[in-house]
């Protein structure tokens, strides 16, 4: 059976990449990207980045320019490039999504063999296995014998793992003979996510030509996976492919504001960014092709030296595998006009700021590469760069509101020392030009928002957002997903600044599976997890309030989302809201209007493989013909090295050889022991023994 489960191991060599390492090219070094579409974004994002800054110091030069002014000056300079930065990218986005014309192109049978791979973990196996099976079912209808997909389970919870078996077993009775369908668990979690892609390519990567990653909440249609291969086989030189997933399937408002935002103003920032970054693009961890060989000579990810949070295995791979590839010479591009990708989103701010706190400290991780890494393409820092400021952004802006009323308490309390220590005829107080910093102000929210006037636009001129929502539904969605932005982003940013500030602390986040249904937090929990926040925001505005009520109005669009913060978390999370919210045809994308034909026959097989039952550990301890029929489905390989000992099978073996027959011996063993069981049939049976022994004397 484990030949049906598994098939035949093809090894690839994938050496780990030393990051000082000077760069080797491969097969695809020539770059057919345009310098002056990057010099030309560069230029643009740091005059506007200069001009704003010059008039950031106009605006407190009136006077003798004081230390904090200094200091707001300085912060405010490092915000301003980021954001002009964005700005400018999505300008061309904008200019790219609005003349774009989409050509109908050949479309031959593919020549080469792909494999669709989900690594999962700890995850609803019946979605899992339903999106695996829908996926496999329209491959080989459109392209038999082209594709096989491939589970590659990373779970460390026995319910889960002996759920993800029952489901397989399942859907393997019925695979459709064109795509075949496996399975794989690691027995050793080596490296989390990154290990796990790299387990499965070192052992069978060289069965395959192309492995296309989904992840456990991915949708992508037939057609786009096989213009994907398409493109592979069409330049040779290109070693990642990857798409712009839109968000699906939000209930909640605050999934459906991201949906919303996903779907209208994603495909002008992706666009922008392909526009720059042409073969030296980014890698976001899914819905992406690569080129087997590539990856495998070039992107073995090395460990970092020192403990977590810093140190030890590359959380964020996604963006260190993609600057390796090119480090190699491989093209690495981001198909800016292929549809039909799709992904699930967070149902709330808690379910959100969990994934983000992982996702922060693998993005600071990122600075030690940045220093340690030789002959990454600028681009490819410039990704790290970007990564690494999109959380660094949150504590810089907190840091510029209380410098900013550092000043305000300043010039209201403080008693001014007009002429200090020394012979001078001009007084030192807190001077600002009052009407400059209004302007500057309001350009700043100007640039904020374009995105979104972009995404407004764009919608309008498309087809498919006039007939499937409508252009009147389309301008009030704005409007209100512009207002619930606003309220969420200063929740947002007292998360990310919460993280910046645990991470540089020395926690570590670990690696939890992600919560992806809605409904699933306590009131209590949730304005619990939202204290501080609102905490904050009331000393904020009191703070604000002592200074002058108009300073407190002009405070009020960063303090009253943090005061309202866990009712706004509480109303956003409702999903019998969000579906109201729909009713009026608000926050309505065209994928929701007209669902795309993958997701809706996942959530089909999903609901037909709700009634799966799946047999305890207890159970297979007991029953002889179970265990029989399991045993083809666990993995036998075990990444050790010659004389080492996997502690938790070790443990779990002593306790049940110590106490024979005793079954209550499962509730002595932690979680990892009972895996570790499951994990090794020879262990299981052993133990068994040990209990029908004891029986039968």
């Amino acid at each position: 059976m484990s030949q049906d489960v598994r098939p035949p191991e093809a090894p690839l060599s994938m050496p780990r990449q030393a990051l000082r390492e000077k760069a080797r090219k491969g097969a695809g070094h020539a770059s057919s990207s345009q310098m002056w579409r990057k010099v030309l974004v560069g230029l643009l994002a740091f005059a506007l980045s200069v001009w704003a800054t010059r008039q950031m110091y106009l605006v407190v030069e009136v006077g003798e320019v004081l230390a904090l002014e200094w200091a707001l000056l300085v912060l405010f300079a490092l915000n301003i490039c980021w954001i002009a930065f964005a700005f400018v990218s999505a300008s061309f986005g904008f200019l790219v999504v609005l003349f774009r014309r989409r050509r109908q192109r050949d479309r031959p049978p593919p020549r080469s063999r792909t494999a669709v791979v989900f690594p999962v973990y700890n995850e609803d196996a019946r979605q899992v296995f339903a999106t695996l099976e829908a996926t496999a079912g329209m491959l080989a209808d459109a392209a038999p014998g082209a594709f096989e997909c491939f589970v590659l389970s990373d779970s460390t919870d026995p319910d889960a793992a002996l759920l993800e078996e029952a489901v397989f077993a399942e859907i393997k009775a019925r695979q459709p003979e064109g795509c075949p369908v496996f399975y794989r668990r690691r027995t050793i979690n080596h490296a989390r996510k990154s290990g796990n892609v790299e387990d499965f390519v070192s052992r069978w990567g060289g069965r395959y030509d192309h492995f296309i990653v989904f992840d456990a909440d991915s949708y992508m249609s037939a057609d786009t996976l096989l213009e994907l291969v398409r493109r592979m086989e069409g330049d040779p030189g290109a070693g990642l492919i990857q798409t712009i997933p839109q968000l699906i399937g939000g209930e909640t408002i605050f999934a459906r504001t991201q949906q919303f935002a996903s779907a209208l103003y994603g495909p002008v920032l992706g666009s922008g960014v392909a526009f720059w970054a042409q073969d030296e693009g980014n890698f976001w961890g899914h819905n992406a092709i690569i080129r087997t060989r590539a990856f495998a000579e070039a992107a073995g990810l090395p460990v970092l030296p020192g403990k977590a949070p810093f140190g030890g295995s590359i959380l964020s791979h996604d963006f260190i595998e993609a600057a390796l590839l090119r480090k190699r010479g491989w093209r690495v591009r981001i198909a800016s006009d292929l549809g039909g990708s799709f992904e699930e989103c967070p149902p709330s701010i808690i379910d959100l700021t969990i994934r983000d706190r992982r996702w922060c400290q693998g993005n600071l991780q990122h600075a030690g590469v940045l220093v340690r890494a030789r002959d990454l393409a600028w681009t490819s820092r410039l990704h790290l760069i970007i990564g690494i400021m999109s959380y660094l952004a949150s504590p810089l802006w907190l840091l510029l509101i209380l410098i900013g009323m550092g000043l305000s308490l300043q010039g209201q309390f403080l008693r001014p020392d007009y002429f200090g220590d020394g012979v001078t005829l001009f007084p030192k107080w807190v001077v600002i030009d009052s009407a400059r910093a209004l302007s500057l102000f309001a350009i700043t929210m100007g640039i904020l928002f374009a995105p979104k006037i972009y995404g407004l636009v764009a919608g309008i001129f498309d087809g498919r957002w006039r007939r499937k929502v409508g252009v009147i539904s389309l301008f009030f969605s704005v409007i209100f997903e512009t207002l619930i932005s606003a309220l969420l982003a200063p929740v947002l940013m007292a998360a990310q600044t919460s993280s910046v500030f645990s991470i540089l602390l020395g926690r570590d986040s670990g690696w939890s599976p992600q919560q992806r249904a809605a409904g699933g937090y306590p009131i209590k929990d949730i304005l619990r997890r939202h204290a501080w926040t609102m905490v904050l925001g009331v000393v904020l505005s009191v703070a604000a309030f002592s200074i002058s009520p108009t300073f407190l109005a002009w405070l009020a669009p960063a303090t009253v989302g943090m005061m309202l913060a866990g009712p706004l978390s509480i109303l956003t999370s409702s999903a019998a809201i969000g579906r109201g919210i729909r009713r009026l045809r608000l926050l309505v994308s065209p994928q929701e209007s007209d669902p795309p034909s993958i997701y809706l026959e996942a959530q089909t097989r999903s609901a037909a493989l709700s009634g799966v039952k799946t047999a305890a550990l207890d159970r297979l301890l007991t029953d002889p013909s179970l265990r029989r029929g399991r045993a083809g489905l666990v993995d036998r390989h075990w990444a050790l090295e010659k004389y080492d000992v996997h502690l938790p099978l070790a443990a779990a073996t002593a306790k049940a050889l110590k106490h024979p027959g005793d079954l209550s011996v499962l509730e002595g063993m932690s979680r990892a022991e009972r895996m570790a069981l499951l994990n090794d049939t020879e262990a299981l049976d052993l133990v068994a023994q040990t209990i029908s022994t004891q029986k039968a004397g």
